[in-house]
């Protein structure tokens, strides 16, 4: 059996994190917005860095497994 859990939690959260698709932080404009399909270098900084402190508090503090067997 294959643990397919840090992969599932990295997708979600690599989809859900991705700057300018859903929010963006910092904003162009704003300090967040929603939904403007545009990004920054700072932007990316920050969600990598938002994306590498929940990647390890769903993996390493909560210990996220999914075992999908035939």
């Amino acid at each position: 059996m294959t643990d397919w859990g840090p992969v599932f939690v990295s997708v979600v959260l690599f989809l859900l994190l991705t700057p300018g698709l859903l929010v963006q932080i910092p904003g162009r404009n704003k300090a967040v917005e929603f939904g403007n399909f545009h990004t920054s270098g700072v932007s990316i900084c920050v969600h990598s860095v938002i994306y590498f402190v929940l990647i390890c508090i769903f993996l390493l503090a909560l210990q996220i497994h999914m075992y999908i067997g035939s």
